[in-house]
């Protein structure tokens, strides 16, 4: 039946709105594999989507067929509804369409906003910074503070001001770049696009400000791991932690809206995990957290697609 497929689909988003969430933003392991937490957060907010969604469409579409894509299929086609239509099915489907555009409108709304600002960032700090002799590839901004940030895009910008260049030592510098170029290596700014626009779209649901929070700190810290890597310095988790602390301590110098930046967030936890690394996640606990990533998606796509239960 239907209804048992939204009830499963209801149960299972009221899990992603709140208690998984919870749990995973507690956990320790996240920070040990940024990568794998980033998986995972991306697919609590796409699976709970696809669940709200899904159960206020099952239920409303219930008196047309057995299955999602029958009864779909015959009210596009017209026919005739098998079952009588009541007034909660109108209303589930009305909340359906209502809660799908808002999210959907919010997230293109987002997008453009954020790219809007993100180019008016970048023609503005054009016409005022200069090609950095110390980085070929970066751009000097005279400011004493010590400020770096990229703003990513079609035409990235990545941003050193002089009181950083003037700071810090050559290996700090070449720390603060990797980490840099390692958010626009990755497109960081698209792990944190859906998460902005959920937190827009239901402000009153905790869950939508912790998941932002989490993921913007996990992006800071998987950036943190791709400058470590390639880094050549005698102790390059201690450069870079000292690099971070400087610049954080620049923050005043203004970062612009929507860029990316090396002292940005979660800066007293990056550094005490890069002077004290916790041991990395396992192959198995790696696989097992993958694994339950793709359930996560494939569980409410199952049931939106599959016969009724």
């Amino acid at each position: 039946m239907l209804p048992a497929t939204a009830a499963a689909l209801a149960v299972l988003a009221a899990l992603l709105a709140w208690p998984v969430p919870a749990l995973l933003g507690r956990a320790r392991w996240p920070r040990r594999d940024p990568l794998v937490a980033l998986v995972c957060w991306q697919a609590i907010g796409l699976a709970g989507g696809l669940s709200i969604i899904g159960a206020l469409l099952v239920h409303g579409l219930a008196p047309w067929g057995h299955s999602l894509p029958e009864a779909g299929w015959a009210v596009l086609t017209g026919h005739p509804a098998r079952d009588p239509v009541r007034g909660d099915h109108w209303v589930t489907l009305t909340l359906a369409a209502v809660l799908a555009a808002e999210l959907l409108g919010v997230l293109a709304l987002s997008w453009v906003r954020t790219a809007r600002t993100r180019r008016r960032h970048r023609e503005l700090l054009e016409l005022v910074v200069q090609p950095s002799a110390a980085v070929p590839d970066a751009r000097l901004l005279e400011h004493p503070a010590p400020v770096a940030f990229c703003i990513p895009g079609a035409r990235p910008l990545l941003v050193l001001s002089s009181g950083m260049v003037a700071e810090l030592d050559d290996g700090q510098l070449a720390a603060v770049v990797a980490h840099e170029r390692a958010h626009l290596a990755e497109h960081h700014h698209l792990y944190l696009l859906p998460f902005v626009a959920w937190e827009a779209a239901l402000p009153v649901l905790p869950a939508a400000a912790r998941a932002h929070a989490a993921v913007r700190e996990l992006v800071e810290m998987r950036a943190d791991d791709r400058a470590l890597a390639s880094l050549a310095v005698p102790d390059p988790r201690r450069t870079l932690a000292q690099a971070i602390v400087v610049a954080a301590g620049g923050a005043g110098g203004g970062v612009p809206d929507g860029a990316l930046a090396v002292g940005g967030s979660a800066v007293g936890a990056r550094v005490v995990r890069l002077l004290d690394p916790p041991p990395p996640l396992p192959a198995p606990a790696r696989a097992a957290a993958l694994l339950t990533a793709g359930l996560l998606l494939l569980v409410p796509t199952v049931l939106l697609l599959a016969p009724a239960l």
